[in-house]
């Protein structure tokens, strides 16, 4: 995914804590709940172009997983799991509803205009009252792609 969006890692890095972000339940289970402070900087067109390329090659890795994978995975510990269309079909769901806290009102997904309103510059605030800023819209969108994405490979058998 990284490649695809143009980014190289070197082999070693050392990272910086740049900022912590207290959590709640949803981040207990993984996901990120919370924007971060930073999440609210401007958004110039250079950055809104590069978070809608990051995005993008995030849903391009979800897609290419989506088709390489068997329709039926594997099942966990307990028999339970759901396989790979109705992951699809999940995914799907949430970027409808996520696009409602961006202020679109979509009847059906459409990664286009969810691509067009983030890569937009901005002062940084949420999209709509009560909503998301378009960085923590951006990296939602992506972590829940590619956290699916890497369950459909773990479960392929």
């Amino acid at each position: 995914m990284l490649k695809r969006a143009g980014i190289a890692f070197p082999a070693t890095a050392d990272f910086e804590i740049a900022e912590r972000v207290k959590g709640n339940a949803t981040t207990d289970f993984g996901a990120p709940a919370m924007p971060a402070r930073s999440d609210s900087r401007p958004l110039t067109a250079a950055d809104g172009k590069r978070l809608a390329e990051l995005l993008s090659a995030a849903w391009k890795t979800f897609d290419e997983v989506v088709a390489e994978a068997p329709a039926e995975l594997r099942k966990g510990p307990r028999g339970g799991g759901r396989d790979r269309d109705q992951i699809r079909e999940h995914v799907e769901g949430a970027e409808l509803a996520y696009a409602g806290k961006v202020g679109l009102r979509l009847h059906e997904p459409d990664r286009q205009a969810l691509l067009e309103t983030l890569g937009r510059p901005s002062k940084g605030g949420p999209l709509k009252p009560n909503g998301w800023n378009a960085r923590y819209a951006a990296r939602r969108l992506a972590w829940h792609a590619l956290d699916h994405a890497w369950e459909i490979e773990d479960r392929s058998e």
